[in-house]
């Protein structure tokens, strides 16, 4: 039992901090405004019997700002806190009142079990642990009120590990993802080299049967050389493109979708259409949309016969955004792999959403994928 405890304090220790935090943004500012409101209306309002209102109010106050960065810096808010707390305690004597306003403060141990690096996460935890306690303690407060502020706050520090738990498992879950997905891009490259330079190794043997005899049947094998060589060159960017590692992806924005439209020789035009209003996607969601409109795109040039256009189009309504690909391409020609399908399928499905992929009423071949814009957290 001893020896599982140590190593679970050191799996703890070890753990590196999410790399989905966000930034402190709108959201994060109305909270800390309305608190600070609140705060001000309890002490001097609702509450003016309360003993150190002044001391129990500039407190407040100042601890309050630090929760903008209890994402990418929660030390930071705890750290605060801690001084502020122990400053009041000193100058009032004692322990001060606490505003009802104050249980935001609850974000301090969930914002640590949820965005924090295992050793900070656990140092951090500790000293909010012993402010409130000693809050708890020098309080008179009943044994039932001790019990159930003390249960509150690990309450709140559960619900950040197990959102920081699920957070690594889809993680995992993506990384498996695209491992298989690269997979299968490299056995598609394969397979499209090895067609391409078949053919052309059979129009240039015939080129060379007939390069005496009829000069001009050996002309057009060496223009079909070329168009073949260069077909084979442009799907084999696409896959290569593709292959990239996707550590970058993530950050990249959804304007780099206009990468897709680039023209390639003999390939369908791409025509993207993007929505005005996609900058506050989550990253993870902006990387999904960007990989699944990559491989839809791929395959459309892969596998639509006698296309001439695919439509890419990338709106944004209320809490979704929608990716919506489209080929004009032979009906019941198409077959693209039924893997790469699977791999959008998924990747959509770990984010909450959903993915469509299948032939068209009337003509040519059709993916919609639709994602939720930020990620639960």
């Amino acid at each position: 039992m001893l020896t599982y405890a140590r190593s679970l304090v050191r799996s703890v220790w070890r753990l590196p901090a999410p790399a989905d935090a966000r930034p402190p943004g709108s959201l994060d500012l109305a909270l800390v405004a309305a608190a600070g409101v609140l705060g001000v209306v309890e002490a001097t309002v609702l509450r003016p019997e309360m003993d150190h209102r002044v001391l129990t109010l500039v407190s407040f106050l100042f601890w309050l700002p630090s929760l903008l960065v209890r994402r990418t810096i929660p030390v930071a808010t705890v750290v605060v806190f801690a001084v502020v707390m122990c400053v009041a305690t000193v100058l009032a004597g004692g322990a001060t009142d606490d505003l009802n306003t104050a249980v935001v403060a609850l974000l301090i141990p969930y914002s640590l079990t949820r965005w924090a690096r295992g050793d900070a996460m656990v140092g951090g935890l500790s000293l909010f642990l012993l402010v409130a306690g000693i809050s708890l303690v020098s309080q008179p407060l009943a044994t039932a009120d001790r019990v159930g502020g003390t249960a509150v706050v690990v309450a709140a520090a559960a619900v950040g590990a197990v959102l920081r738990t699920r957070s690594m498992l889809r993680s995992r879950q993506l990384d498996d993802v695209r491992r298989a997905e690269r997979e299968s891009l490299a056995r598609d490259l394969h397979d499209t080299v090895a067609h391409h330079l078949t053919a052309i190794a059979i129009t240039a043997q015939a080129g060379l049967a007939v390069a005496d005899s009829r000069p001009g049947a050996a002309r057009d094998a060496l223009r079909r050389i070329d168009e073949e060589a260069t077909r084979t060159l442009a799907e084999t960017r696409t896959v290569v493109r593709m292959l990239r590692a996707e550590d970058d992806v993530p950050d990249r924005p959804l304007a780099d979708l206009a990468d897709l439209a680039e023209p390639q020789a003999g390939g369908p035009v791409v025509d993207l259409a993007l929505d005005a209003d996609l900058a506050t996607l989550a990253p993870t969601t902006a990387a999904a949309i960007h990989r699944i409109a990559q491989e839809a795109v791929a395959n459309a040039r892969r596998h639509a016969a006698d296309a001439t256009e695919v439509r890419v189009h990338v709106t944004a309504t209320g809490e979704e955004v929608e990716l919506t690909v489209t080929d004009d391409g032979a009906p019941g020609v198409q077959s693209p792999s039924g893997f790469g399908i699977l791999g959008m399928t998924e990747r959509a499905a770990l984010l909450g959403g959903t993915l469509e992929a299948g032939p068209r009423a009337d003509r040519g071949w059709r993916v919609r994928a639709v994602l939720p814009r930020e990620e639960s957290r």
